[in-house]
């Protein structure tokens, strides 16, 4: 039932102080060294997660674990690392990964490729992809190779969540994502923001709000009021959450169970209640499946999807060259997506919001967002 996408993490590392005062021949020595050592270490790696060295098939509902591999590809990139965190690009980002996010390989082809590190969403979640980096960084780092050390995945997904069984003729068609024209832009929210945010939003109904809840809420509330604004229409709004299953099931399920143990609620906000929100899953997501059968019979709605990655532990990736600079996404070309991930320092978050340009520039407008959130701060200075 996923999109035929993948899913893009890219984790930027400063030059170590052993690599920034050696000459340009012996630089390119260590560059390769440390190619020819990530190669080793995922090979390793990828026997413990042997599914994303495999190929999707029989109609999207298999993974033939057949030791294809999985693809390495080391590119040189012709700036400095401090350009890209000084004013950080969406479009620019999409660069530094080895395939384009929507590309329809991600049914049929490599399972797997890096560049940086690429995984595809037809078989892991944010939760699997964590494990697999934290792993292979263990490994690669020659910390151990034992079981208690190595946090190894589980693949047992398929026991709890049983597949669908499908005939041949009613296999369902692979979701291919529809390009569509907007912008994406990084929005950072600092901890006291964060927490001044929480108390201001807390209700009889949520009296403690996670970062998460506060901070995609506000988004969800802007976003609904520009999107009003531009459209002059006033339909319903909805805002569809994914939800990390493994801890919210009883009993919890393990953090290492591999694959895409993903759930998601759906929350309607009329147009008589931009600040009220209406909770209301069941009859919301039906709302949604009837204006994806009958589009233009829906076509005052909005929808929003929003997935977050905070607390998952990217920033504690050390492949032996300390812990990553910064860790973020890509643009995704597809409308009203918004992916929220942590800062570095886990208290603060940063919110990759994609739109339609008419819709960006009255939503960057918004005063009470820009209460909270600063416009594409540099990294260097966040």
């Amino acid at each position: 039932m996923a999109f035929v996408i993948y899913t893009p993490l890219l984790l930027f590392y400063p030059i170590t102080s052993t690599t920034s005062n050696v000459s340009t021949r012996h630089h390119a020595m260590s560059i390769d060294e440390g190619c020819r050592h990530l190669i080793e270490s995922l090979a390793k790696t990828l026997t413990h997660f042997y599914p994303l060295a495999g190929r999707i098939v029989k109609g999207n509902s298999i993974v033939k674990c057949n030791d294809d591999g999985a693809a390495f590809i080391k590119a040189r990139i012709s700036c400095c690392l401090s350009d890209i965190l000084e004013n950080p690009d969406g479009q620019i980002l999409k660069r530094f990964l080895p395939i384009e996010i929507e590309s329809k390989e991600a049914g049929t082809g490599w399972l797997l490729l890096v560049q940086v590190n690429f995984i595809s969403h037809r078989i892991a979640d944010a939760s699997t992809l964590c494990t697999f980096i934290n792993c292979w960084a263990t490994i690669a780092l020659g910390s151990s190779d034992s079981d208690q050390v190595l946090n190894l995945p589980e693949f047992g997904a398929a026991s709890v969540f049983k597949p669908i069984e499908f005939s041949s003729s009613s296999q369902p068609p692979a979701r291919e994502v529809v390009k569509e024209k907007c912008i994406a832009q990084r929005y950072v929210f600092d901890a006291s923001k964060i927490s001044t945010l929480q108390s201001e939003v807390a209700s009889s109904f949520v009296a403690k709000p996670t970062r998460v809840e506060a901070v995609s809420a506000l988004i969800w509330k802007s976003a609904t009021e520009a999107s009003r604004s531009n459209l002059r229409k006033q339909g319903p709004s909805f805002f569809r959450q994914d939800v990390n299953l493994r801890k919210r099931v009883v009993p919890p399920l393990p953090e290492n169970l591999a694959g895409n143990v993903v759930g998601s609620f759906t929350s309607k906000a009329d147009e008589e209640s931009t600040a009220k929100l209406v909770f209301d899953s069941d009859e919301a997501w039906q709302e949604i499946k009837d204006k994806q059968n009958k589009p233009k019979t829906h076509d005052n709605m909005e929808i929003y999807s929003c997935t977050s990655w905070c607390r998952f532990p990217f920033y504690e990736a050390d492949f032996g060259w300390g812990r990553p600079s910064w860790a973020s996404v890509a643009s995704i070309a597809i409308k009203n997506i918004v992916v929220l991930m942590d800062k570095r320092d886990c208290s603060g978050i940063e919110a990759w919001v994609t739109m339609s340009e008419e819709s960006k520039a009255l939503f960057e407008s918004n005063m009470e967002l820009l209460g909270y959130a600063s416009v594409n701060p540099s990294v260097i200075d966040t």
